[in-house]
């Protein structure tokens, strides 16, 4: 959808709608793997920051951020970036984490502007509905980035010794960290996508096998 009236204060007002935990595409109920590194002791009070920058530089946050900027791009070939967010997904829980997400983003935003988006992967379909916005691409993909890894502060909140305070002041200090990968992946191409956290894909891999857990991946 291109969106070609919208202002910029509009535009900022609907990027924080789309990126609200009140907006329903069940992200509480995912955690990356992060739920078994933290059983394991992997993921600690103490080593969840390095994990979460980690993920943001290295892992799901970067290649979130590359094909959003990919699909934020007037000549998107959003049906070829959505094939390409599914093969880059490390494991199962992965993909039904972004499908499922992304599906209910896309259901959301065809209920709330009365345009059709098809169902596709959180990023491309985040791309893809904001692509006429007049923000930005830094901008819009740092909000993107802030909204993943308070869900992900969210779920260690939830299920280790985390004070929600702490985990505020941990995502307060990894913003300066968003806006660089924002900004670097602002330029990004397809042969940026790459990641290089083989701990976090192991723990989703393990998380698979949990017998007893409180989120799907």
């Amino acid at each position: 959808m291109t969106i070609n009236t919208i202002t910029p204060d509009t535009a900022r007002l609907r990027l924080a709608q789309y990126l609200s935990p009140a907006f329903p595409t069940g992200g509480f109920a995912w955690s990356q793997g992060l739920e078994w590194a933290i059983n394991q002791g992997a993921a600690t009070r103490k080593t969840l920051p390095q994990w979460l920058a980690d993920w943001l530089e290295h892992g799901g946050g970067w290649t979130d951020a590359v094909l959003a900027t990919l699909s934020l791009r007037p000549d998107a070939n959003h049906v070829g970036l959505d094939d390409l967010a599914r093969a880059a997904c490390m494991t199962s829980e992965r993909l039904t984490e972004t499908v499922e997400q992304g599906t209910a983003f896309a259901a959301n935003v065809t209920a709330i502007t009365g345009e059709p988006h098809a169902a596709a992967t959180l990023p491309v379909a985040f791309g893809r509905a904001c692509a006429g916005f007049p923000l930005p691409v830094p901008e819009m993909i740092a909000v993107y980035l802030q909204a993943q890894a308070s869900a992900l502060i969210s779920a260690a909140v939830r299920f280790m010794p985390l004070g929600p305070v702490e985990g505020q002041t941990m995502l307060a200090e990894l913003q300066p960290a968003m806006l660089a990968t924002a900004s670097r992946a602002a330029s990004a191409r397809e042969t940026d996508l790459t990641s290089a956290t083989w701990g976090a894909d192991i723990a989703a891999m393990s998380h698979e096998t949990m017998i007893v857990r409180i989120f799907r991946s």
